[in-house]
């Protein structure tokens, strides 16, 4: 059995989005025997110097709470669990992602939306941000939403690109451990971005063969694998739409999606898709960069 995870970040500022994901983050710690890592990042950038010594402990105080209450949840389910909190006076999700890389972290766990104002310190546009550069996976987990305590269905949408080919493969890994439904689909965009060119029967169907294509070598690799539970689909409209709708009417309980995807006719649009599809479904999403090709298995 693969290892999917061994150790698991948290950013918090104790907003209810970071509280949900850190729960999240347990339940998967407890499912994959993993440790949990909880860091508060104090952003510092716009503070004056000679402020910074008189408040910086009256600031730390929210995140030093939220990260008691993550030791104190870790605890209950007997989940090994580090705290920390980085001050910094630069970008909060390059802290982010320099502790994930330096600690070896499998996975990253955030909350999609955080607080405004002087206490803003890592979600929101920070966690789009860590989905564009983080080399290591990023699970979001919305506000009011709870994760699914056992993932029975992981949707996984493709393009044939690299970074899809990396999502398909964790989605692939996790559904053989979890021994969940794997479903993969293509979405052939329909779109004013086509241009008047998409009304053509010849390069619809081009199009289209090409998504089954990409579709066909998932299922390949997943059969490969030897997964039991294998739905297969090439839709057309608009894709994060398409998506957002196949996942609802699904009841998908986790979607796994690359970062980047192609440019050019073939293109698919999986980076912007991706993230419009974590900014609108209440159900969690699995980024995957290019960068996690291959780091599965290798644990």
């Amino acid at each position: 059995m693969i290892d999917m995870y061994d150790t698991i970040l948290v950013p918090t500022d104790g907003s209810e989005p970071a509280e949900n994901a850190a729960e999240g983050a347990i339940a998967l710690a407890r499912r994959f025997d993993a440790s949990i890592h909880a860091v508060h990042v104090l952003d510092l950038g716009d503070l004056p110097t000679d402020v910074r010594a008189n408040t910086t402990g009256e600031l730390a105080r929210p995140g030093e709470a939220a990260l008691t209450e993550i030791t104190d949840l870790a605890n209950d389910a007997d989940v090994a669990v580090t705290t920390s909190t980085i001050e910094t006076t630069e970008a909060v999700h390059e802290e982010i992602v320099d502790y994930a890389v330096d600690h070896g972290v499998d996975l990253v766990v955030m909350g999609t939306r955080g607080r405004a104002g002087l206490d803003r310190l890592i979600l929101g546009s920070t966690t789009a941000r860590t989905l564009r550069t983080s080399p290591v996976p990023v699970l979001t987990v919305h506000g009011g939403d709870s994760f699914p305590p056992d993932i029975e269905s992981v949707l996984v949408p493709t393009d044939g690109s690299a970074t899809a080919d990396a999502a398909a493969d964790h989605a692939i890994d996790l559904t053989a451990v979890t021994d969940a439904t794997l479903h993969v689909v293509h979405v052939v965009d329909l779109t004013s971005s086509w241009g008047s060119d998409v009304d053509s029967p010849a390069v619809f169907e081009a199009l289209e063969e090409a998504g089954k294509r990409a579709v066909d070598d998932v299922v390949d690799r997943a059969d490969e694998a030897g997964l039991q539970s294998v739905e297969a689909s090439v839709l057309s409209g608009t894709p994060a739409r398409s998506i957002l709708n196949y996942a609802d009417e699904r009841d998908i309980d986790l979607v796994v999606m690359g970062t980047h995807g192609r440019t050019g006719l073939g293109r698919y649009l999986i980076g912007s898709v991706t993230e419009r599809v974590v900014r609108i479904t209440e159900k969690p999403v699995l980024t995957v960069s290019a960068h996690s090709a291959g780091q599965l298995g290798q644990q």
